[in-house]
């Protein structure tokens, strides 16, 4: 039979199980990413379940999220992860070298390679030609250790695209649209893949906007074929040896199917406050503006650079606004440097800043409260700006520069002047000077981790108990994202690496309440908490499911879950239900009592989960766990379940 290039990746990697939609497979990992917000927890992980070394082809820890150095507490967690990588064999990316996905893609990415990254944003790098997927650290500290990636089988969304896209239309309108026709959960249990005669038109890094923001759609991941355009940027970063050419056959099927004709394309905007509220700029062309911020894991390049630089190249912004340049890599600030466009940014009056994640999670560049704030990022949840009360909206990098040099949300069709056009250079500007390679093991041995004062080991868990009543004590409605349980920013990521400080903002953007009612009942009953469809959206951060588990959650009840935070809450032990019939939702209020009798020989069975409702009618449950998955939540988390694999092992 004829196949995709996702299945062909697939098959490639399959350890166990077979590729019928839904069915439970395990995928062998040959490359890891981790990032300092989810990198620490994923090195305590390492040091608990007792690993020697790595046992990937490549694992790379870049630090991009915490840069900010307003305290001892970032830079104590950048010497806690160098000593860690050196410990346990993994490359170091330091503060300054970069966005974890660019560099990736510039250094280590090869085609037809698996990547398991701790970033929901992983995916960028199936534009490559990878079978990429964003998993909780606990995940991707599992495969560093040998261990395969269990995941279920997704559908493949095939979309073809044909044309070329129009001027003042680029990538990033490509997704958009994807984005307004399918909405975040168009893409939930499935993985899009790219292809038709439209790609010739899109380079590698167009291609890497497109994947990672597919993340938005809640996809598992996405797929583009290994043609000439990869060819030309791996040639392009001198590493003409790794690249191999694969794509789908002719006659090949896909489980969905969708159609975008470039040419008809216009610039898109997403409104606050969601990546799929998608609008055409036209339509909203006129409101005032406080902020144009360019740069992200969503628009990398130097061609998304270059472009703004052109538009404004001459000109001067307004006072009002704050014209933000975000450089995703010291690869690419150099090159800005070295062409002269840097120095048009700086003239037009662009505020640069360091070459990471900044802004895009809220550390540094929040917006005024009240102002319109418009960003090349791949995410505008609210408050994640770092602006609790933030107007965040979602756009291309040429949008961006337009509505920069006029105060206003602007088409950029309506510029007086040509639309600047390029491609990816034939040779970039190459520099490992930021990036160490890991010691040999024989060195790695007698390193020491360097844990500073703010640097917890994580807390113990105790199995999950056999029947137990939980109060509800919370009750939340559609797409509540991990942003929302667990915030990031400057505020509350530094305590990334301490669970028992990072409990004290679970929730806090939904219920203010939440951590005192929570900590009343931690320590007889637990709790449970409630929601309703697309339940963890957004960041791959496990904070969001280990922190409100050290406040004694263990049960989390909803009508659908985000494939990662699912899996999240289930290596850290707690419960994922979805309700049998959705209808049960609205009987449900917070501060009902739900019993559960006999647990483990329900869930061991396959059963579905009664839950009495004291004082209501029973409600019915299902948990859809595979056997693997119960036996690691009747251990109370993956780290228990590891450990006692390891000490059985040669």
């Amino acid at each position: 039979m004829p196949e995709n290039a996702t299945q062909k990746l697939i098959e490639s990697h399959l350890v166990d199980g077979e590729m019928t939609p839904g069915a439970p497979i395990e995928l062998r990992i040959d490359q890891t990413l981790t990032q300092d917000a989810t990198g620490t927890l994923a090195m305590l992980s390492l040091e608990a379940i007792g690993l020697d070394r790595v046992k990937t082809e490549a694992s790379v820890q870049y630090v991009d999220h915490n840069l900010l150095q307003i305290d001892n507490l970032n830079p104590d967690d950048h010497l806690f992860l160098e000593s860690a990588c050196r410990r346990f064999g993994v490359w170091y990316s330091r503060p300054g070298n970069g966005i974890s996905h660019v560099v990736h893609m510039q250094r280590f990415g090869r085609p037809g390679k698996s990547l398991l990254g701790a970033d929901s944003h992983t995916p960028a790098a199936g534009a490559l030609g990878m079978l990429a997927i964003g998993a909780g650290g606990l995940d991707v500290a599992l495969a560093m250790s040998g261990e395969p990636f269990p995941t279920a089988m997704p559908e493949i969304f095939g979309v073809r695209l044909v044309g070329e896209l129009p001027d003042w239309v680029s990538a990033k309108d490509v997704i958009l649209e994807m984005l307004r026709r399918h909405g975040v959960s168009g893409g939930v249990g499935k993985i899009i893949e790219y292809y038709g005669p439209g790609l010739a038109g899109l380079s590698a890094m167009d291609r890497h906007v497109i994947a990672n923001m597919g993340a938005e759609l809640g996809a598992t991941t996405t797929v583009f074929p290994s043609d000439e355009e990869v060819r030309r940027f791996l040639a392009s970063e001198g590493r003409d040896e790794d690249w191999v050419e694969f794509a789908a056959d002719d006659g090949c099927a896909y489980d969905h199917h969708d159609e975008i004709d470039l040419s008809r394309l216009e610039p898109l905007i997403a409104k606050p406050s969601s990546p799929g509220n998608v609008v055409p700029v036209s339509e909203i062309a006129g409101e005032e503006i406080y902020q144009a911020y360019i740069g992200s894991s969503a628009n990398p390049g130097w061609r998304d650079f270059a472009v703004v630089a052109e538009i404004v190249r001459g000109k001067t912004v307004p006072p009002v606004i704050s014209f933000d340049i975000n450089p995703t890599s010291r690869q690419l600030l150099e090159m800005l440097i070295a062409d002269g466009r840097l120095g048009a940014l700086v003239a037009a009056g662009a505020r640069i800043h360091q070459a990471g994640c900044n802004g895009c999670i809220g550390m540094g560049q929040a917006p005024a409260i009240g102002r319109n704030s418009l960003r090349t990022t791949p995410r505008n949840f609210p408050g994640r700006s770092g602006t609790r009360e933030d107007s965040v909206f979602l756009c291309s990098p040429e949008t961006a520069a337009a509505s920069a040099l006029t105060g206003k949300i602007t088409d950029p069709r309506s510029l007086d002047m040509p639309s600047p056009r390029f491609r990816h250079p034939e040779k970039t500007i190459v520099t490992m000077a930021m990036l160490d390679a890991p010691p040999p093991p024989e060195e790695s041995r007698s390193v020491e981790l360097i844990k500073g004062p703010n640097i917890k080991s994580l807390p113990e868990f105790d199995p999950l108990p056999d029947t137990f009543g939980l109060p509800v004590i919370l009750k939340m409605g559609d797409d509540v994202s991990t942003d929302e349980i667990m915030p990031a920013g400057a505020r509350v990521l530094p305590y990334r690496s301490n669970i028992q400080k990072i409990d004290d903002f679970s929730f806090e953007r939904i219920d203010r309440t939440y951590l005192e009612r929570a900590r009343a009942v931690r320590g007889s009953t637990g709790h449970a908490v409630i929601a309703g469809e697309n339940y963890g959206q957004g960041s791959s951060r496990e904070h969001a499911a280990i922190a409100p588990r050290n406040l004694g959650l263990r049960i989390v009840l909803v009508k659908s879950f985000a494939r990662i935070h699912r899996q999240n809450l289930v290596n850290y032990g707690v419960l994922p239900l979805v309700f049998a019939d959705t209808g049960d939702y609205e009987r449900l209020d917070q501060g009902d009592v739900l019993v559960v009798r006999d647990l483990h020989r329900t869930l061991k069975a396959g059963d579905d989960v009664s839950l009495e409702v004291e004082g209501k009618d029973s409600i019915c449950t299902r948990h859809n766990l595979t056997d693997k998955q119960i036996a690691v939540i009747l251990e109370g988390g993956l780290i228990n379940w590891r450990r006692k694999s390891l000490a059985t092992e040669p």
